[in-house]
């Protein structure tokens, strides 16, 4: 505790933007509970640089980080709230579920959508009960279909990305009924695939390896 004390008092008197990227690193580094609350302070700061640093000291610290991050988050500075995003995206715990749908469904940065459409696909939902688990399951597959419709190409990439690492947590475990979810699931993937109008080949292309190792997998 003491040492994490010393690296966010050097974090407070730096004085020069690379002094404060480097004491950001040093942070981070540690990956301290303790630590979590500067870290946030430090997305909105003005130094990208720190900031990435500060993210992924947060995915390091994980779980215990999320409750900071939340609590936190600043409406009024988008940087911060876009870095915030990419925090909760990296750390995958269900308790950012509801920020990631927003930013996937309503935020200006393409880079923060793309995060939170990886997100959605990967958060950690093993252990909860069935049924939350599969209502959870349901709210990612929705924000992620609606994001098949995104205008820019670099997020409906994630979108494919994040629908099929979403695949598993929809498989049936007894307790729900999880036909439905996933013929949802891969019809958005074969519209995003057979869309003559996509704009990025990549996508399609993506498009076409998810499905076929999902249905390679469901065989």
């Amino acid at each position: 505790m003491p040492a994490v004390l010393e690296l966010v008092e050097a974090v407070r008197r730096a004085d020069t933007a690379l002094g404060l990227l480097q004491a950001t690193q040093a942070l981070a580094a540690a990956a301290h509970p303790e630590s979590a609350a500067c870290l946030v302070e430090i997305l909105g700061f003005n130094n990208p640089g720190a900031a990435v640093a500060a993210v992924d000291g947060l995915i390091a610290i994980g779980e215990p980080a999320v409750d900071t991050i939340l609590t936190n988050i600043d409406g009024y500075n988008y940087g911060a709230r876009a870095w915030a995003v990419r925090a909760l995206a990296g750390i995958g715990d269900v308790r950012g579920l509801a920020v990631l749908e927003d930013a996937l469904g309503k935020d200006i940065g393409p880079s923060v959508r793309r995060a939170a459409a990886r997100g959605l696909g990967q958060l950690r939902l093993a252990g909860l009960p069935a049924e939350e688990r599969h209502g959870m399951a349901l709210r990612c597959l929705q924000a992620l279909v609606d994001g098949c419709r995104d205008g820019e190409w670099v997020v409906r990439y994630a979108v494919v990305v994040g629908l099929e690492s979403l695949a598993s947590a929809l498989g049936g475990d007894g307790a729900v009924d999880s036909a439905r979810p996933r013929q949802q699931l891969m019809d958005a993937l074969r519209g995003l695939h057979g869309d003559a109008n996509e704009e990025a080949p990549v996508v399609r292309l993506r498009a076409a390896l998810a499905l076929q190792r999902l249905e390679a997998a469901h065989d």
